[in-house]
């Protein structure tokens, strides 16, 4: 951890101020003391261990109401080089992006095994399908964030937020890219999941819940199409047989039919009801930006950079 936070530029151009907010995940060692010894200006600490995807909400939160105009969001195992931040923020700057995440030589990276490489390319076109984005690096931490864009996001999830932030963007409209960056040797093994399994599982998982959640009409008519277009068949054979010999010996064709259609309506009504409740969480999801941006002192653009570190039991 204090490698990547000396490793942090304090000194960027177009930007007049450069701090640094540490994450501390419920840790149980003496994370805050070295942190604090390394040089960073502001430590969270969470009252208990609340998992990846809840430390960065907070560390969002508390970043917007420190007056962050750019949050920078990275590892503490030093895994992303920090020289490359300034190439992040770049489109921010520019104000070509709200949202830019770096994007990891995934082919080149020693520590990959070739199956978690072939996973990595595979998730990244699933998250890209269904966020219409072009990110081609999904997982990456690495990434750079407008106050604007970070005060509209909501994560739900509680395993990660790569995954869910590029969805949730994507349906949100907010401007979004991505610029190739580098990395260092890793240190130690990463501490968030057991193996590529448990890795697949819970990032199936979050996309499918991601996508019910920003997507429910989509997600419940496709489901209620599966169910109706199978049973729209059984009426017409049935209807067929009975107008030739009288629906003799294929009722149970109706019977069927009959229940794949009354799944079908069910999913339709269920997925009325759902885009209801997403609309219902979008207005909430927008009180809760304007509360978050509410600050009538704010500066320029170029006010302030904060980077937060998620970890757990980091040293």
């Amino acid at each position: 951890m204090a490698v990547a936070i000396a490793a942090i530029p304090r000194k960027i151009a177009g930007i007049t101020t450069v701090e640094v907010l540490v994450i501390d995940d419920g840790s149980t060692d003496s994370t805050v003391q070295i942190a604090r010894q390394a040089g960073a200006d502001h430590v969270l600490q969470m009252s208990s261990h609340v998992g990846l995807a809840r430390s960065f909400l907070a560390g969002i939160e508390e970043c917007v109401a420190l007056g962050a105009d750019i949050i920078v969001n990275t590892d503490a195992d030093n895994q992303y080089c920090a020289d490359d931040i300034p190439a992040l923020i770049a489109p921010v700057l520019e104000r070509r992006a709200q949202i830019v995440v770096g994007a990891r030589p995934i082919t080149e990276i020693e520590s990959f095994s070739p199956i978690k490489k072939v996973l990595q390319r595979l998730g990244s076109w699933v998250v890209r399908l269904a966020s219409g984005t072009d990110i081609p690096d999904a997982p990456s931490g690495f990434r750079a964030y407008a106050r604007d864009a970070a005060a509209r996001l909501c994560v739900v999830n509680t395993y990660t937020y790569t995954l869910e932030t590029i969805i949730q963007a994507g349906r949100k409209r907010i401007p979004m890219t991505f610029v190739p960056v580098r990395v260092n040797t890793v240190t130690r093994p990463s501490r968030l999941f057991s193996g590529i399994r448990q890795y697949i599982m819970r990032s199936v998982k979050t996309i499918l819940r991601v996508f019910v959640i920003y997507a429910p009409l989509r997600f419940f008519l496709t489901l209620a199409a599966i169910f109706a277009l199978p049973g729209i068949v059984g009426v017409m054979r049935f209807l067929y047989f009975y107008v030739t010999d009288g629906g003799a010996g294929h009722i149970q064709s109706l019977v069927l039919s009959g229940v794949l259609l009354a799944m079908a309506t069910i999913l339709f009504a269920v997925g009325i009801l759902a885009d209801l409740i997403a609309a219902n969480r979008s207005l909430l999801e927008d009180i809760r930006a304007r509360e978050l941006l509410r600050d009538p002192i704010h500066a320029p653009l170029t006010r302030t950079v904060i980077r937060p570190i998620e970890f757990a039991d980091a040293s």
